[in-house]
């Protein structure tokens, strides 16, 4: 299984090369989170391990935040290949989110079941150092997944 670092470096890279710019923080942040809900949906298992935690500006990956807060930098070169059973998963992230502004990821991302759940009983701008469950992150898959089903089928309806 890859890590989290072996996927920011993708989208990093990804993102220079397609953008012609490096990826701000917050955004790379929700892309790793759609990335990983895109997984459940596509692959029915999550990309990797670490946990997100429900911030107040949406799920943040801490291993992340803590690497580039000791490096300074957000890891974006040197080996960032991944399999190719992930590519799918990747271009359709990129096709819906990469060209959106972070803070419309932001709101977006706070739409999402998992991260509410996770922020339970407090208010819009409090901290938060709670952990968003993989299965809660599930059932946000599972209704992007049936929205998906039911607008793909609507054009064969006939009336």
């Amino acid at each position: 299984m890859y890590t989290a670092i072996d996927f920011t470096k993708y989208i990093a890279s990804r993102y220079r090369h397609e953008y012609g710019v490096s990826i701000d923080e917050m955004k790379l942040h929700k892309l790793l989170y759609f990335a990983q809900r895109e997984s459940l949906i596509q692959i029915g298992r999550p990309l990797f391990r670490e946990l997100f935690y429900a911030w107040k500006y949406g799920p943040v990956l801490v291993a992340i935040r803590d690497y580039i807060k000791f490096f300074g930098a957000i890891p974006q070169y040197g080996d960032c290949t991944i399999a190719d059973e992930y590519i799918p998963i990747f271009d359709k992230v990129f096709s819906q989110y990469a060209h959106k502004d972070s803070w419309s990821l932001s709101r977006l991302s706070h739409g999402e079941y998992s991260w509410k759940n996770a922020r339970k009983g407090l208010g819009p701008v409090d901290a938060c150092n709670n952990p968003i469950s993989i299965e809660d992150i599930k059932v946000d898959a599972n209704r992007i997944k049936l929205r998906r089903y039911f607008i793909s089928h609507l054009g064969n309806c006939t009336q």
